[in-house]
């Protein structure tokens, strides 16, 4: 008896137990793969950004900003423009202009913010806050998108806040706490908003992309971005522009960033439609750690054990919380071409599981029709009994 209840509890954990082949999967592997060329993505920008402000003096981050906004505009906008039908921009500008433009004056501030928050505070305390931005998407996700997360995810993101804790100690320990200290409460606040003006800009996104179309997105992205920032360049940074001694090395860089800007912009709303906003900026956490192991050769950065630990803590945080699906609603209806394309998969299943149905109904009401019939040939037999019995 106890070798049988042994075998029992035994074969009750290989069964309870999930497989690795079932938790590293094809589509895990290749978010993980897009998720670090993202951050590799943002790593480039750090540290285009690092060299314009520390070699050659150049702080105009919105300068920065109209450049990337203006390739998204000259791509995606064009595309909606020769598009037809509803997915035409007259017609999303018709019904949706005012949503897309409050949607890229939040793209515009958040990054704004972020960038003018280094002249205030500290790198370690932009990288400890910048994480705000997760709690705030989850919740939004959670009322908003309708999101469901479960214990593992919710274990996941303390893993990987971990793990940014990591990588913040290391700073401190190698003496790396870069920086401006001049006004550290309102850099912090700027830090604070812009990670949730970044929340916002995500859920939004994930919204759009998942049940209208990415490059909708995009395309009133660049529109709307383009247009706002161009109007505060003029505004905060025309003193700047006007004291810029150009220069190859300072066009180069410029370019290095709105292209790093453009690529990271044109594939996060594909990583998103794969998994969600959150699993997303989980994969951004290792952008910071890019940027370090870049100053290790470019800034002569003192490295430390600690980076390693951190990475592969972030790295295992994100593999739990993708590992767990997060159970979201029904999508909505697509309103134009790309969308319709995106429901292409569930309509099939719809009209396969309607075929199935319909299938089912006929054969019921054949074989209901054999039975009248067979009932009917023997009714006349047997009333020749009961009449003969009568008899």
């Amino acid at each position: 008896m106890p070798q049988v209840r042994l075998n029992t509890l035994c074969s009750i954990m290989r069964v309870g137990l999930p497989k690795l082949g079932d938790i590293f999967t094809w589509q895990l592997l290749k978010t993980l793969l897009m998720g670090q060329v993202l951050s590799v993505l943002i790593c480039g920008t750090a540290v285009t950004s690092q060299y314009l402000a520390s070699v050659y003096y150049l702080n105009t981050p919105m300068l920065q900003s109209f450049i990337h906004y203006t390739l998204l505009c000259i791509t995606y906008t064009t595309a909606l423009i020769f598009r037809k039908g509803d997915g035409n921009i007259l017609q999303i500008l018709k019904t949706k202009w005012w949503k897309y433009a409050l949607l890229g004056l939040t793209d515009v501030e958040a990054n704004y913010a972020v960038v003018k928050a280094y002249q205030y505070t500290t790198l370690t305390s932009i990288q400890l806050l910048d994480c705000f931005v997760i709690p705030v998407l989850m919740i939004l996700s959670w009322f908003f998108l309708k999101t469901r997360y479960r214990i593992t995810h919710f274990v996941s993101v303390c893993i990987c806040l971990a793990g940014v804790g990591a990588m913040v100690g290391a700073d401190i320990l190698a003496g790396q706490d870069q920086g401006s200290t001049s006004n550290i409460l309102l850099g912090d606040g700027l830090v604070l908003v812009s990670a949730t003006l970044y929340a916002i800009s995500n859920v939004c996104q994930e919204y759009t992309v998942k049940n209208l179309s990415r490059v909708e997105f995009l395309g009133m992205i660049g529109l709307f971005g383009t247009v706002i920032s161009g109007i505060q360049l003029g505004i905060i940074e025309h003193s700047e522009l006007s004291k810029i001694q150009w220069k190859w090395e300072i066009a180069l860089l410029l370019t290095g960033y709105a292209l790093c800007m453009y690529g990271f912009y044109s594939m996060m709303p594909i990583v998103v439609k794969m998994t969600s906003a959150t699993a997303v900026n989980l994969s951004l956490l290792t952008g910071d750690l890019f940027s370090l192991f870049c100053g290790l050769f470019l800034f002569h950065y003192s490295f430390s054990g600690l980076y390693i630990v951190s990475l592969v803590v972030i790295l295992i945080g994100f593999i739990m919380f993708n590992s767990v699906p997060t159970p979201m609603p029904p999508l909505a209806p697509a309103s134009d071409e790309e969308g319709s394309d995106n429901q292409t998969t569930e309509s099939e299943d719809e009209n396969t599981q309607r075929c199935v149905e319909m299938t089912t109904c006929a054969r019921v009401d054949l074989e209901r029709d054999q039975v009248k019939n067979r009932l009917n040939k023997r009714q006349p037999d047997n009333i020749v009994v009961i009449n003969s019995a009568k008899l």
